[in-house]
């Protein structure tokens, strides 16, 4: 956003660029992040539980079939929801972004285009997690009801291949905190020539 715009509110604004001490976006992104690997993960585990039983028996474990696919359902919807609030997070921290315009990242992108980058590509996310936790839950109710295996290969192959475009997306993110120093406070500190030690006390 134009600096200018942003000076109006500065007064509002920490160390971080933010009215509020610690960025939200970041935290959601994990929470959706670890939900969405756990929803698959656990897919996956009860996919190969004929496979794996020797494993929990060996380990003591009780565990059955349908308990695995019940955390995999579970996880998905949560992630599909906290999704919305992490894009939305995301959104309103960009718009109060204010990078040096001088850096390039590792990517030789420009603090703008890592930032279009990684918005467009949270919105795709976010519409294929939703898709996922749509299909998820048809293969619960519907289609999978009468199976012992509740999802198809097709949506874990699915469910792979969006955790490893959240990792090329994730990698944005963390170019733009790193290396451009978004809502970044040390990184703030130091450009203002502040000492971080006693700031942040």
């Amino acid at each position: 956003m134009n600096s200018e715009l942003i000076n109006q509110i500065g007064h509002q604004l920490g160390a971080n660029g933010l009215p509020y001490l610690i960025p939200i976006h970041p935290n959601l992104v994990h929470l959706t992040l670890g939900l969405f690997i756990i929803g698959i993960t656990f897919d996956i585990i009860g996919v190969l539980f004929p496979l794996e039983k020797w494993a929990f028996k060996f380990l003591a474990i009780s565990v059955e079939r349908s308990q695995l696919f019940d955390v995999g359902w579970y996880n998905m919807l949560a992630s599909a929801v906290i999704t919305f609030f992490t894009v939305a997070a995301g959104f309103y921290e960009m718009l109060l972004a204010s990078p040096p315009t001088e850096i390039k990242s590792a990517w030789g992108l420009q603090a703008m285009e890592t930032m279009i980058w990684h918005g467009v590509g949270g919105v795709i996310l976010l519409t294929f997690i939703v898709g996922m936790a749509f299909w998820r839950g048809r293969q619960r109710y519907a289609t999978g009801k009468q199976s012992t295996r509740q999802v198809s290969l097709t949506y874990l192959l699915a469910g792979i291949t969006i955790m490893f475009l959240m990792y090329i997306h994730g990698t944005l993110g963390a170019q733009l905190a790193a290396e451009f120093g978004v809502h970044n406070t040390a990184d703030s500190l130091l450009r203002m020539g502040q000492d971080i030690n006693n700031s942040l006390k």
